[in-house]
């Protein structure tokens, strides 16, 4: 079924590698449209209950769109609309949480992909670059909306100006990443990290990610309403019921999930 991805579900955790190592998973229409159906079939998946999107062996997460595929459209807000667009939205929009392994370079629209996941735990010696500027484009694929949340508006002016490297240690200090590791380290720490995720109260979580997408972006008394209304939605839900339960027997939770 999919060609330039691996998806695989082991247990409660599905993992996303992107698989074109050949051109540095260099996006695609195919792979895109492979993520967004990808994606799709996780939200459907009661089971799937955190992702891991990665760009496995490769010395690359992704080095952003494939030039040497050709441009076949100058209308390149055409090719946002019916690709990069609905990817991003299907991920920020996933009631689940999704961890970002970065296991090399993200470049360009890849910088993006891995930007909008909900953490990012990095190879010491991966590095970001918004390139696009040096071919004549400015960021899209939601680097203009993630990074100045993240890093403010000068900052994110300077990086996708100049186009520089990100190595990181300065990734972690601006805070684009949540942390970085060497070696094996690194995979042993995305498998805690995702085995957390897929067995804490998932539901609460999903809840909690669709208020934070929204709050920059609102008043404090519509964040508060929403609030109230992801809380309603947790106070009906399987898991505040099996937590209040725990707490009071003095156990580990089992959550569900919903």
């Amino acid at each position: 079924m999919y060609s330039c991805i691996k998806f695989e579900v082991k247990g409660q955790i599905a993992t996303l590698t992107l698989n074109r190592s050949d051109v540095y998973n260099a996006l695609n229409r195919d792979i895109l449209i492979e993520l967004q159906e990808a994606f799709k079939v996780i939200a459907a998946d009661e089971n799937v209950r955190c992702v891991v999107l990665t760009g496995g062996a490769c010395k690359a997460f992704s080095s952003g769109a494939d030039l040497k595929s050709g441009i076949t459209d100058p209308n390149l807000g055409k090719v946002l609309a019916e690709t990069y667009n609905p990817l991003i939205k299907l991920m920020t929009s996933l009631p689940k949480p999704i961890i970002c392994h970065l296991n090399g370079l993200a470049a360009g629209a890849g910088m993006s992909l891995a930007l909008a996941c909900d953490l990012i735990i990095a190879d010491k010696e991966a590095y970001f670059s918004e390139l696009f500027v040096g071919i004549g484009l400015m960021p899209d694929a939601g680097s203009m909306y993630f990074l100045p949340r993240l890093i403010g508006v000068q900052k994110t002016f300077e990086l996708c100006a100049t186009g520089r490297k990100v190595f990181m240690e300065e990734a972690k200090e601006m805070g684009l990443i949540n942390n970085f590791y060497e070696g094996n380290e690194l995979l042993v720490k995305v498998n805690e990290m995702s085995h957390t995720l897929s067995t804490a109260a998932t539901f609460s979580i999903g809840q909690m990610k669709k208020v934070l997408h929204s709050s920059l972006n609102s008043s404090l008394d519509e964040v508060l309403n929403f609030e109230s209304e992801g809380q309603t939605a947790c106070g009906y839900s399987h898991d505040f019921i099996e937590g209040v339960t725990s707490f009071l027997q003095k156990r580990k939770p089992d959550f569900k999930g919903k």
